[in-house]
């Protein structure tokens, strides 16, 4: 029962009531969570272990089926399985029967998602099943429903509580379902060694296709280097900075590598009467970070991030090829 006492925010009084119910609706919910994770460290642990060993071993694809609530979670685990390296799509259960089934082959393995376990339309799936010895997975609730004894692994789901207040909208329940079916999936992602390149073949586009290229996507290259030789004045120095726009320049040696950087924020650390007379070398920051072109760009952001930095070099056995600056990456939508 809700409580008659209304809670409080720390600074402006009452909570509204949207507010509380909402805070309720993520209670439940987490109570749901919290009781899946109980069960898997129990017996549905070694259960879920062999589900998980069953798809690594399928010759063909997870086929992810459901009904009503559980079919749209089970396009969601669909979709998460095929990104992370294992074929996976969703069939309809009530398309099945109308030429679906032919979607589905004696190599795959047939995922169904069923809270009740007990929908009549699953029927025409679990006698195909059986039939073409296809193997199932049951994720339901019920391990003693039709589809659960009909299943080769049931992957029982502890009963929960819905957030609803009649206890009736499924929320608790598809949040489990979703939960079972990541966790299913990035088993399966790091028994495999899936790595972030290989990700990367799956998902091109937008700013997370954005993260997974390269740093020789976004960096700025020949004339576009700010870079000066050891030993250049500092007046040439800050003409170069001015005239590249980046805020910096690169100190390189007679071998083309990068032994110093100036910055903006080292001409403001230096200022002094005869700044611009000086050498380059009196000024520069000595050793400066870089990066391989080959480096992903989610980790070249995670290296400026870290560093509080706004510009990298870089560098090929320590030769300057590049520079990436973070006004670059803004306008590229990776940062």
């Amino acid at each position: 029962m809700p409580s008659s006492k209304p809670l409080m925010t720390q600074s402006s009084g009452p909570i509204p009531t949207s507010v509380e119910s909402a805070l309720r609706t993520l209670e439940t919910e987490s109570g749901g969570i919290n009781a899946l994770a109980a069960a898997l460290r129990g017996p549905l642990g070694a259960t879920f272990a062999k589900a998980v060993e069953l798809i690594r071993q399928a010759k063909g694809r997870v086929i992810v089926t459901g009904l009503g609530k559980s079919g749209h979670m089970g396009r969601k685990i669909a979709a998460t399985l095929a990104s992370t390296g294992t074929p996976a799509f969703f069939v309809h259960t009530a398309e099945a029967a109308h030429g679906d089934l032919g979607m589905i082959t004696t190599d795959d393995v047939i995922m169904a998602l069923s809270w009740s376990g007990e929908q009549p339309e699953m029927k025409t799936l679990v006698n195909y099943s059986a039939r073409f010895a296809i193997p199932m997975i049951a994720v339901t609730s019920n391990a003693a429903s039709s589809l659960g004894q009909a299943a080769d692994i049931v992957i029982e789901l502890p009963k929960a509580r819905e957030a609803c207040p009649h206890n009736l909208a499924p929320t608790t329940s598809t949040l489990m379902q979703a939960a079972i079916g990541d966790a299913i999936a990035i088993a399966l992602l790091e028994g495999r060694g899936f790595t972030a390149l290989e990700f990367a073949h799956f998902h091109p586009g937008g700013k997370l296709g954005a993260m997974l290229k390269f740093v020789r996507d976004y960096m700025r290259t020949g004339a576009e280097i700010p870079v000066k030789p050891e030993g250049t004045e500092m007046s040439e120095a800050v003409v170069e900075m001015s005239a590249k726009g980046l805020g910096c320049v690169c100190i390189v040696n007679a071998a083309g590598e990068a032994v110093g950087i100036i910055t903006d924020g080292d001409l403001r650390r230096h200022m002094r009467p005869d700044l611009l007379t000086v050498a380059v070398d009196e000024i520069m920051t000595k050793q400066p970070k870089s990066v391989p072109p080959s480096m992903l760009a989610s980790e070249m952001i995670e290296v400026l991030n870290t560093r509080k930095i706004t510009t990298l070099l870089v560098t090929e056995a320590n030769k300057v090829v590049g520079i990436v600056h973070l006004h670059d990456l803004l306008r590229a939508g990776v940062a």
